[in-house]
């Protein structure tokens, strides 16, 4: 018995120091023919970007941060999330969430009209500051 305790002690200490380390960060997808109509924006919250259709890009708020702090040991990395508004040039809004962990469900990603917008990263922060791809066909 003491033996399966030590080996549960010992799985459950390496799952937590590897859980103290953010992903690292995604590698950028293989060059595809619409590779030059993707651009990397990065926006404070509040703030908007127009896009090459003259649509506006609103990063409105974050809605949750539970991701693991920096110098601290977890059992999990946790996950951030932003809300995001599309405006188009003459036409109705749409909002969505992402988030920095892809797991159960949750998405980094959205598609706003022709434009497929991902959460890159995140900074840490009251109000951080969101790094996003957006690609347009």
């Amino acid at each position: 018995m003491p033996r399966i305790a030590t080996l549960f002690a010992l799985a459950l200490l390496a799952g937590c120091a590897s859980a103290a380390q953010d992903p690292a960060p995604q590698a950028d997808p293989p060059a595809s023919p619409d590779a030059g109509k993707a651009v990397t924006i990065q926006l404070n919250v509040g703030a908007s970007e127009t896009l090459t259709d003259g649509s506006r890009l609103t990063y409105l708020q974050l809605v949750n941060d539970s991701r693991c702090a920096p110098d601290v040991q977890c059992v999990w990395a946790g996950d951030a999330e932003i809300l995001l508004r599309w405006q188009p040039k003459g036409g109705l809004s749409s909002e969505a969430s992402l988030h920095t962990s892809p797991l159960q469900g949750r998405r980094n990603d959205a598609d706003f009209g022709p434009h497929h917008v991902q959460l890159v990263s995140l900074e840490r922060g009251v109000a951080p500051k969101a790094t996003l791809r957006v690609a347009t066909p």
